[in-house]
């Protein structure tokens, strides 16, 4: 590796610069996107504390830390094997994820500037990738497919829901962010992706390529059930939900809707806009529908606007899966009474992240605050419990939670 001395040194300035960045940034209210990051990019569950811990000012001892690096970097000249070339950019981007790693907040994260461009893209519904939603563990950090959309490139290929994602290009993923592992399965439309998934139903491990193509995501799917039922299924809270789902429900109450079931089941999160946007649609305006606390007590309050609200018998489904914005949706239904849930508890994620674009594009995803229903419920590490808990049983066709769901509303229809 050449150049050491130069290098580290530039390092070191890359350290402070990013600081600095960062505090512009905060200060102008540049590039901040508010997220209730979704809980399937989790990794394990923390204790929340009481948010008055302090972060140490390292500042003053970067001679050290360039030392110490020149050092590790003599060691690894002289010992390290490897059949690849490891650039200088890639050494940097670990000097600055470890630094934020080292918080031991699976929330909090460093992104470079293609992660980030990535992430951005991730949350506008639209992007080239294989068309699935997948959900990480939160203990054994196993990736899941939690959904193939209809028509996609995964489905065509033979993925599955329920298949578990073993391999990347070749690359055993275990013990990797689901973050990096979507930025790596994504990709410009027209190429190809190889992928190794397990499958329990005949537990054998299966080499599938998926060809990447433009995936519009479909956010939300609606039906109407018998008893002129409505039913939306909202998958995740981005930038396109709340227009999906308004144009659901206005076509649900065209065909004579009576009632109406919010599905939220494994809907890892997302957007808070997203989910206050269809709060909005539902309660009537000047109505609190949550509200956060930042670590200097500062309260910042989300109301509703829109005079426009749904008016009928509702009812949200829910389970260990539902997380962040789901929360935020179901916690507010509950809390004014709008809605019964139904289901199994859900995840429990009652912190807000903030996402900072940096000077150089790279960015930094920091939990910010504690976001509450507007009864003053944190449900972070416990979660929302159900009005009526009912459990999925696995071993059937049916599905035991909708099934209830459709005889609590018509219960409702009927006055009973």
């Amino acid at each position: 590796m050449k150049n050491k001395k130069s290098f580290f040194s530039g390092l070191a300035v890359g350290i402070a610069v990013c600081a600095a960045g960062t505090g512009l940034v905060l200060t102008n209210a540049c590039g901040k996107t508010q997220t209730s990051s979704s809980a399937s990019a989790q990794a394990q569950e923390t204790d929340d504390g009481d948010g008055n811990g302090e972060l140490a000012d390292i500042s003053g001892d970067y001679d050290e830390i360039e030392d110490k690096l020149e050092t590790i970097n003599g060691v690894l000249d002289q010992y390290y094997l490897t059949d690849k070339d490891v650039s200088a950019e890639t050494l940097e981007d670990g000097i600055y994820k470890g630094y934020v790693d080292a918080l031991g907040d699976q929330y909090t994260v460093y992104y470079t500037p293609d992660e980030y461009s990535k992430l951005m893209e991730s949350t506008s519904g639209e992007y080239s990738g294989i068309g699935a939603v997948m959900q990480q563990d939160k203990n054994t950090m196993s990736i899941t497919i939690l959904r193939v959309f209809d028509g996609s490139p995964a489905q065509e290929a033979g993925i599955e829901d329920g298949d578990v994602l073993t391999k990347v290009g070749g690359e055993d993923i275990s013990g990797q962010d689901l973050q990096d592992v979507v930025s790596n399965i994504k990709g410009e439309e027209g190429t190809t992706v190889d992928l190794t998934v397990y499958r329990s139903s005949d537990e054998q491990y299966h080499d599938i390529t998926v060809e990447r193509r433009t995936i519009e995501t479909p956010m939300v799917d609606s039906k109407m059930l018998d008893g002129n039922i409505g039913y939306i299924d909202i998958y995740e809270f981005e930038d396109t939900t709340a227009d999906q789902f308004r144009t659901a429900y206005e076509d649900l109450s065209s065909q004579g809707m009576q009632g109406l079931i919010i599905d939220l089941r494994n809907n890892p999160g997302g957007l808070v806009d997203s989910a206050t946007n269809i709060l909005d649609q539902i309660l009537p305006s000047d109505q609190l529908l949550v509200y956060t606390i930042d670590k200097n007590g500062s309260k910042e309050e989300t109301y509703s606007e829109d005079d426009d609200q749904i008016d009928i018998p509702m009812v949200v489904l829910m389970n260990g899966n539902s997380a962040s914005a789901s929360e935020i949706t179901a916690g507010c239904l509950q809390d004014y009474g709008k809605a019964k849930l139904i289901g199994t508890q859900s995840f429990g994620k009652g912190i807000v992240q903030y996402v900072l674009k940096l000077n150089d594009g790279s960015a930094l995803k920091v939990t910010g605050a504690k976001y509450y229903s507007p009864n003053g419920r944190n449900i972070q590490g416990t979660g929302l419990t159900p009005d009526i808990e009912v459990e999925d049983d696995t071993s059937t066709d049916a599905d035991e939670q909708l099934n209830a769901a459709q005889t609590e509303i018509q219960n409702e229809i009927n006055g009973q």
